[in-house]
């Protein structure tokens, strides 16, 4: 598809969600609805298709293994992005990156651009150069292009490319400080460098101090600050069509709170309070419900039968007949690690809570899960009709999982 214009859409198809150049030169705008641009398949060629975030996840992986063999730590930082640690590393930097960047686009047909830099900030700098250099002509030198090392430039060089940087493109200034900033005629990247930090700590906050010390190569933001743990772990889903029956929420609410719980254990905490919600669509012309409501646990924990029955106990509380809900919800919160427990008076221990026998149980769960796929074992409750049901999402472009499962293997002739 290299030279279409391709977009990926939303949950249920609704919007436009990632576009590509191509696609962006079409006009098409982020969260562009659907309905108002199909008529580019015909006119223009546009390729649209569903979100297939489960081989995103795989394409991810393989992209972050291979990345991390430019130095010696690696801290992903999302989906597509990575910070490595190249200090002390011999030989030629921006060498090295390439033919790292060409092994992962060989291996992957994923396209990267890599950025270097003494901090954090300036490698991002760097890289957000070497993506618009090679992307948008004119922008920065076009020498910059793909791998932009930042480390080897002069000082009246580096000084160019921070001239050239709008201000609101730096990480760490968001939209709302970046025109604050503007406001006080800091207007580019060169402008905030040279900025006082004491200035920036008293005027806005400690966060754009660090940016403005990091602009001028001191380390503020080290690997052992990798972002911390979430402190609420949702997993919420418009559906595919309207559901009017307890049954058929029964089963959304299961495989919601089961998929938070997998979550929860990844990064090895436990929940105290599980929160679930349904509610109807506010652009339908029909009767509206919105209902929410906690559930708190005796203890902390991360079993998905026990996260899974107090979401139950909430949606038999607040389900009320006769409306079509459209979306529905499971949020986990009070969140702590493994081994910090909070003692409270248990007549009646929960059997599910911290049993040795349960926590293998749910060790084996997402083992076998995470060999042959989600779903291949799960709560009786998430039932056993398949992917086509009602609360199940709209994915009617989506492509076939060719690294995830075994019917998408590409077939060679």
């Amino acid at each position: 598809m290299r030279g279409l214009p391709v977009i990926i859409l939303s949950n249920n198809d609704g919007c436009a969600i990632a576009r590509s150049d191509e696609a962006k030169a079409l006009g098409i705008k982020m969260g562009a609805p659907w309905f108002k641009i199909q008529h580019l398949q015909d006119e223009a060629g546009l390729v649209a298709l569903s979100a297939n975030f489960e081989l995103y996840g795989d394409i991810s992986d393989r992209m972050m293994s291979l990345a991390a063999g430019l130095g010696h730590r690696q801290e992903i930082y999302s989906i597509d992005e990575s910070f490595v640690d190249v200090t002390g590393i011999p030989g030629d930097l921006v060498e090295r990156s390439r033919k790292i960047r060409a092994r992962i686009l060989q291996w992957t047909g994923i396209p990267t651009c890599i950025g270097i830099g003494s901090t954090k900030t300036l490698a991002k700098l760097a890289n957000a150069i070497a993506k618009s250099a090679e992307r948008k002509p004119g922008s920065y030198p076009v020498h910059h292009g793909q791998i932009c090392h930042l480390g080897v430039l002069s000082p009246q060089d580096l000084a160019d490319l921070l001239q050239a940087t709008e201000v609101g493109d730096v990480w760490g200034v968001g939209r709302k400080i970046g025109a604050q900033l503007r406001e006080g005629g800091i207007h580019t990247a060169l402008d905030l460098q040279r900025m006082d930090p004491a200035t920036a700590k008293t005027g806005w906050s400690v966060v754009l101090e660090k940016t403005v010390r990091e602009l001028n190569g001191v380390p503020c933001i080290s690997f052992d600050e990798a972002p911390s743990d979430k402190q609420q772990i949702a997993c919420t889903r418009s559906f595919g069509h309207a559901v009017t029956e307890l049954r058929d929420l029964e089963e959304a609410i299961t495989e919601f709170a089961c998929r938070a719980a997998e979550k929860l254990r990844r990064q090895n905490s436990q929940a105290g309070q599980v929160l679930a919600f349904i509610r109807t669509s506010p652009f339908r012309k029909e009767a509206q419900y919105s209902k929410s409501a906690v559930f708190p646990l005796q203890s902390p924990s991360n079993d998905s039968a026990n996260l899974t029955e107090a979401a139950l106990a909430v949606l038999h509380v607040i389900y009320k007949r006769g409306f079509k809900y459209a979306k529905a919800g499971v949020m986990l919160m009070g969140l702590q690690p493994v081994g910090h427990h909070q003692f409270t008076l248990d007549l009646e221990p929960n059997e599910l809570t911290n049993n040795p026998n349960r926590i293998r149980l749910m060790q084996a769960l997402d083992s076998v899960n995470g060999r042959y796929g989600r779903g291949a074992l799960k709560l009786a409750s998430a039932g056993t009709a398949g992917e086509h049901r009602l609360w199940q999402m709209k994915q009617q472009r989506k492509t076939p999982g060719y690294t995830t499962r075994w019917e998408g293997l590409a077939e060679v002739r």
